[in-house]
């Protein structure tokens, strides 16, 4: 079966056809990192390194490319807010969004530019755009017209009229219209010298739209094949994107837009206002890191995200059956080199990953294949679950470790209460045996007695 995505730009799914196969250029916008990263980030960062996983699968060559933005309104107040530089904020939280993102399995990209090192590139860019007269001073501000791009609204779907009132735009001075949007921004008195460059329309720093539009550009080319975010980006950042790109070079900017959904609370969508804000850090102090990965696939990337202490806990017990076979049947060591596609279990999760990255129905194959391997017994089939498990990301650890992990007693100590228990049953003493079984268990820690011995898992 040949990959087909669904298009936001068309909205319609389509046949994936590189420009340039196998080579596949991909970018998605990244994080302004001011702050620690939430689960909204974490959804589309692990939406992502499943689509780049699986276009690996596939026999692609991709160049991923996730930027940063490292000057942004939000980074200066809270950088003078903390007494300390913007450069000594960002890179602490680029640094802590690194560990989110090892602690996800989620791979880096090719490339994660920073914004302040294409800053120049990005005049060059705003200078283009004003030379074709899409683009005039207000001020110490440089802003993009949007009625001098006729094509404006296409990735929304939406006209201008259209636009001004779904948005209840505001004109703000020096707009020709309320839709039109900062290329450089003037730099204020109040802001720190390391927030401002000198450009030959004045001193002060790009818009953040420019940014990815130059970035994207400079890393992929002109054109590339596939850009992606969330969906809260589709409009206006990536119409702008489009608008700032095409108006400058002629040419469409990228040819597939993929959008992945929004994250709710409860059913409620997620707001610091609300009160139900996460980040990846206060998530994981009471969940294991790849029961929210496995929590994130399971849903496909398209649709809402309801996230919920109840979600998560089932998504960790769904978690576990998996590891629980791969526990009791050692996996051949296969790789996705050496995958038979033709084979049942694999065709159909093919099948799956191809139709848009349905990961719903590749999780349902993850399942049935575990299920069969429970039957059976096999240690090839086992590898194949392990094997296609790692294009989710997922059952890359050792069983023993995702089983065992987060217990509140330390390993030696469990392993000398299981001796004394068997020493216990040895001197027919099973009130003994019994209370230390008991005792363990009260403390989150089950025991399994089969032929071979005793082992333990964490009780969910």
């Amino acid at each position: 079966m040949t990959l087909r995505i669904y298009n936001t730009l068309s909205r319609q799914v389509e046949v994936f056809k590189p420009i340039a196969a196998p080579r596949v250029g991909m970018y998605v916008c990244g994080m302004t990192v001011y702050d620690h990263c939430h689960i909204g980030h974490a959804r589309s960062m692990v939406a992502f390194d499943v689509i780049k996983r699986w276009l690996d699968a596939s026999g692609y060559q991709v160049n991923y490319v996730r930027n940063i933005t490292d000057i942004d309104d939000k980074i200066i107040r809270r950088a003078l807010e903390n007494g300390e530089s913007i450069r000594a904020l960002t890179d602490r939280m680029i640094s802590a969004l690194q560990e989110d993102c090892e602690k996800l399995h989620i791979q880096a990209p090719q490339s994660q530019p920073r914004a302040t090192d294409y800053v120049p590139h990005m005049m060059d860019f705003i200078r283009v755009l004003m030379d074709k007269g899409l683009a005039y001073q207000a001020g110490d501000d440089v802003n993009f017209a949007v009625r001098r791009f006729a094509p404006y609204g296409q990735l929304s779907g939406k006209s201008l009229d259209e636009l001004h009132a779904g948005e209840r735009v505001a004109v703000l001075a020096g707009k020709e219209d309320p839709l039109d949007f900062v290329l450089w921004k003037g730099g204020k008195v109040d802001e720190p010298e390391e927030a401002k460059w000198q450009a030959p329309f004045g001193v002060g720093r790009p818009g953040w739209h420019i940014e990815c539009s130059t970035m994207a550009c400079e890393l992929l080319g002109q054109t590339f094949d596939i850009h992606g975010g969330g969906a809260d980006l589709q409009f206006p950042h990536h119409e702008n994107e489009i608008a700032q790109s095409q108006g400058a070079h002629a040419v469409p900017l990228a040819n597939y837009w993929m959008h992945n959904g929004f994250v709710n609370i409860d059913n409620e969508k997620m707001s610091k206002s609300l009160g139900n804000f996460f980040t990846i850090r206060e998530v994981l102090e009471h969940c294991h890191a790849e029961t929210l990965r496995f929590f994130i696939v399971r849903s496909h990337y398209r649709s809402a995200l309801n996230y919920s202490d109840v979600h998560l806990n089932d998504a960790h017990g769904a978690l576990k059956r998996l590891y629980t076979t791969l526990e009791l049947v050692s996996p051949d060591d296969l790789t996705l080199s050496n995958v038979d596609w033709t084979s049942p279990y694999a065709a159909r999760f093919k099948a799956a990953m191809d139709e848009d990255f349905a990961t719903p129905e590749a999780v349902a194959v993850l399942f049935d294949l575990a299920s069969e391997v429970n039957k059976n017994h096999s240690t090839s089939l086992a590898g194949l679950l392990k094997a296609l498990g790692g294009v989710l990301g997922i059952l890359q650890l050792s069983a023993t470790q995702f089983l065992q992990s987060g217990a509140s007693l330390a390993a030696k100590d469990i392993e000398a209460s299981i001796q004394e228990r068997a020493s216990a049953k040895a001197a027919k003493n099973f009130a003994l045996a019994d209370q230390i079984r008991q005792s363990l268990l009260s403390q989150g820690i089950v025991l399994k007695d089969s032929a071979s011995g005793t082992t333990w898992e964490k009780q969910s």
